[in-house]
C-alpha cells in the first residue's frame, strides 16, 4: 500500500478546497494522471498523481479543506515518488510536476509582483526544509516559510527561526501577514469589532467566501492600508474616437474580436507610461528604493462569477489596438472559465478597470499593490459641451476617467499631467502617434 500525499503545489500554497475528486476506489491510476481538482487562495489546480496502482481508499471528498502533506488516497501497487516511502527529493519532484501541469488562476500574488529575472512557477526552488508542525506554525503566523533562513542542520527551519522572523518584522513596523507596512500597534493588523447577532432582527443566510473572494479581500485590504490613495477625475471627449471605433470595430485580422474602448485605453496607457515612468514603478520599502520598470505590462480587471481577476497583457506597448483587443477578449474568456495560467496573472505594471458597460459616473479604483496607479473608466454619456470657437453648446460624447495613485511616489501635479495626457490622446489620436 502506498499513500499519495498532497505535494507542494506552488509558492505559498499550503491549503485548498477540494472541488472534485477525479478517481474512486477500484480505479487504476498512473503517474501524472489528474486525481484531484483543488481551489486554493491562489489557483484552481488539477493535481496529478505521483504514484500508480489500484486505488484502495480515497480519504477526501468535494468540499473538504486539505493541507500540503495530507494523505489524499491510498493505492496498491508500486510506491512512486510521492508515496509514504518517498524521499524529500522525490516529493519535491512530485510538487514540480503538479505545478507544471496545473491550470492556474493566480490571485495570491498581485499582478506586477514578479521582478525581472524571477523564476516562473515551473522553475521554483525546492520546498523550504521544515517539519509539518513548523509549516503549520508559519501559516498561523502569516509568515512565508520560503523567506525564512533556517539555522538547523542543512538549513532546516525551526519554530525559533519563525519567531525570530516575526520579531524582526514587528521591530521594522511591518505587518506579519501582509508584507507591507501595517497599521496599529507595532505594525500588526487592526482588529475588527465582533459582529452583532443578526438573527435578533430576522432570518439570515451564511455563505462561505470562495478562495478567490477571500484572497481578493485580503489583497485589497492590504493595498488600501499600505497606500495613501489619491484619485484624480477628468473627462475625455471621445465623439470622433467612438465614430472611428464603430467604423473599424471588426477588422479581418481581429478574428471576429471587437475593437473595444478597453483595448484603446490599454494602448493609450502603455504610451503614457513611457512619458511618465514614475507611474511604471513599485516601492521597495525594505530597501528604501523605487523600482522603475523598463517593460510595460498592463493588467485589466475582469468581473467573474467567483471574484475579480486581473489578467495581464505583456508588452502592451509593442502591440496594435487590434492585437490588444484580440488578446483582451481571449484573456477575459479564460478568466471567466478559470483557465488563466500563472504567467497570465503576473508581471503587471499598471491596471485598467472599465466599468462603463455597467454604468456609473465615476469611481475611486484601488491601486493594485505593488503597482502605484490604476485607471478607472466609467460609462460615456452625451452631454452639452461649450464650444469656444462658436460660442455655443454642442452634444458631445464624454468619457469619465478616474486615476488613483500612490502619493508616496506620485505627486498631485504629476497625477494631473498623466491623466491630461491620456485625455488628449483619446481626443486627438495624433498625440498618440506623435509621442507614443
Amino acid at each position: 500500500m502506498t499513500d499519495f500525499i498532497l505535494p507542494e503545489l506552488g509558492e505559498n500554497i499550503t491549503t485548498g478546497d477540494v472541488v472534485r475528486v477525479l478517481v474512486r476506489p477500484g480505479d487504476t491510476v498512473s503517474k501524472e494522471q489528474p486525481v484531484l481538482e483543488l481551489e486554493t487562495d491562489k489557483a484552481t489546480i488539477e493535481v496529478p498523481s505521483s504514484v500508480e496502482g489500484r486505488v484502495q481508499d480515497v480519504k477526501v471528498k468535494a468540499g473538504d479543506r486539505v493541507n500540503v502533506g495530507q494523505t489524499i488516497l491510498t493505492v496498491e501497487g508500486e510506491a512512486g515518488p510521492g508515496g509514504a516511502g518517498g524521499t524529500g527529493k522525490a516529493e519535491e519532484s512530485s510538487g514540480e510536476r503538479a505545478r507544471g501541469s496545473a491550470k492556474v488562476v493566480d490571485i495570491g500574488r498581485a499582478p506586477g509582483s514578479t521582478t525581472p529575472g524571477a523564476k516562473s512557477a515551473t522553475e521554483e526552488a525546492p520546498p523550504a526544509p521544515a517539519s509539518p508542525s513548523v509549516r503549520r506554525l508559519a501559516r498561523e503566523l502569516g509568515v512565508d516559510i520560503n523567506a525564512v533562513t533556517g539555522t538547523g542542520p542543512g538549513g532546516r527551519i525551526s519554530a525559533d527561526d519563525l519567531k525570530a522572523q516575526v520579531r524582526g518584522r514587528l521591530a521594522d513596523g511591518v505587518g506579519v501577514g501582509t508584507g507591507v507596512a501595517g497599521t496599529g500597534v507595532a505594525g500588526m493588523r487592526v482588529a475588527t469589532e465582533p459582529l452583532p447577532d443578526f438573527t435578533r432582527w430576522g432570518q439570515v443566510e451564511r455563505r462561505a467566501m470562495s478562495a478567490v473572494r477571500r484572497r481578493t479581500a485580503e489583497h485589497l485590504s492590504a493595498a488600501w492600508t499600505a497606500i495613501p490613495h489619491v484619485t484624480q477625475h477628468d473627462r475625455a471627449d471621445i465623439t470622433e474616437l467612438e465614430e472611428a471605433r464603430k467604423r473599424f470595430t471588426r477588422q479581418p485580422e481581429a478574428g471576429g474580436a471587437t475593437i473595444t474602448m478597453t483595448g484603446i485605453a490599454v494602448k493609450v496607457v502603455a504610451a503614457a507610461l513611457k512619458i511618465f515612468p514614475q507611474f511604471n514603478s513599485s516601492i521597495d520599502t525594505a530597501a528604501g528604493e523605487i523600482v522603475l520598470k523598463k517593460y510595460i505590462n498592463v493588467g485589466v480587471a475582469v468581473d467573474t462569477d467567483y471574484g475579480l481577476l486581473v489578467p495581464v497583457v505583456h508588452n502592451a506597448d509593442q502591440k496594435s489596438i487590434v492585437e490588444l483587443s484580440v488578446e483582451l477578449a481571449a484573456l477575459a474568456e479564460k478568466a471567466r472559465v478559470k483557465k488563466l495560467s500563472l504567467e497570465e496573472m503576473q508581471g503587471g505594471c499598471f491596471s485598467v478597470s472599465n466599468l462603463g458597460g455597467l454604468g456609473g459616473t465615476s469611481f475611486t479604483p484601488i491601486v493594485n499593490l505593488p503597482e502605484v496607479a490604476v485607471l478607472g473608466i466609467s460609462r460615456a454619456r452625451m452631454e452639452p459641451v461649450y464650444q469656444r470657437d462658436t460660442n455655443t453648446f454642442a452634444p458631445r460624447l464624454m468619457l469619465p476617467l478616474s486615476l488613483s495613485y500612490d502619493h508616496r511616489v506620485i505627486d498631485g501635479a504629476d497625477g494631473v499631467r498623466f491623466l491630461r495626457w491620456v485625455v488628449e490622446a483619446l481626443e486627438e489620436p495624433f498625440v498618440l502617434a506623435l509621442q507614443g
